[in-house]
């Protein structure tokens, strides 16, 4: 059993501020015994199309050497939510994990981007900007494996499935969904890739901005393999803990034992680029 903590970050447009609060809740969280800290999809700028470019920086950079100082500093694992990443030509959205000791684990960069177009709702095209990743990312602790994802991946079941086939027991997704996709989809997703694959599910979302151009639903929450809600936040600035069980989550595995009761002679779900 470890701690796992959720910060749910308050953006601003100040980049210095977000480092230097994201700082804080880290060692705040270390100092409440988490081992594993997870900071939320686009923790050092606002979320959107037109600010990709401005806060963009390489990795490593200004926000990477932030990450890597608090992990170290705080002995934790720290999964740095996500920055807008320039590299040449190209921006990415980008995930990147420090270890205890500030060295980098893997960096993610979002596979799915979140291209919608929800009529007198909502429209959001990453593309317009971004470009997709093209590898899985996963990293081994000494508790368990973690998979990463960055919120829209989350929607595809299939990347979930194959991080748990490859041994991951907990699955992390930093991710800003909106008001209109947040209350209808938001837990439903968590719980779903939870109790699908018989993993915890952890997500960080920035916290509420109503004055925002976009603003995130909030609600950061870690899932059991059971598919329960262990803990949630409300909209506001905060950091939430859990206690990841892994003698649980094999418990569950005995008794629902979907893992070798799959029939793999008749239809299977793998990978094509290795991570």
């Amino acid at each position: 059993m470890f701690s796992l903590a959720v910060v749910q970050l308050r953006v601003s447009k100040i980049k210095a501020d977000n480092l230097g609060r994201a700082q804080k809740l880290v060692k705040e969280a270390a100092g409440q015994g988490a081992k594993v800290v997870v900071l939320p999809e686009c923790f050092n700028s606002p979320y959107g199309t037109g600010f990709f470019a401005e806060y963009a920086e390489k990795i490593p950079g200004e926000s990477t050497r932030v990450l890597s100082e608090a992990a170290r500093d705080c002995g934790v694992y720290l999964v740095g939510g996500s920055i807008p990443e320039k590299d040449g030509e190209k921006l990415y959205n980008t995930c990147s994990v420090f270890g205890p000791d500030g060295k980098l684990l893997v960096k993610h960069r979002k596979i799915h981007l979140f291209d919608i177009d929800v009529p007198g709702k909502i429209r959001f095209q990453e593309s317009e900007t971004l470009s997709p990743g093209n590898r899985l990312s996963m990293f081994e602790t000494p508790f368990c494996k973690v998979g990463v994802g960055i919120c829209y991946d989350i929607r595809f079941a299939e990347l979930a499935h194959i991080y748990a086939k490859k041994g991951c027991q907990l699955l992390v997704y930093p991710g800003a969904f909106n008001m209109t996709t947040g209350p209808a989809h938001w837990e439903l997703l968590q719980r779903g890739r939870a109790v699908d694959n018989q993993v915890y599910v952890a997500t960080a979302s920035p916290a509420r901005d109503e004055s925002a151009s976009y603003v995130a639903w909030g609600h950061s929450s870690v899932v059991n393999p059971w598919g329960e809600v262990i803990v949630k936040a409300g909209p506001e600035e905060s950091v939430v803990y859990a206690d990841i069980d892994l003698q649980y989550l094999a418990d569950v595995r005995q008794q629902i034992p979907i893992t070798t009761q799959r029939r793999n002679d008749l239809y299977s779900v793998n990978s094509v680029q290795e991570g």
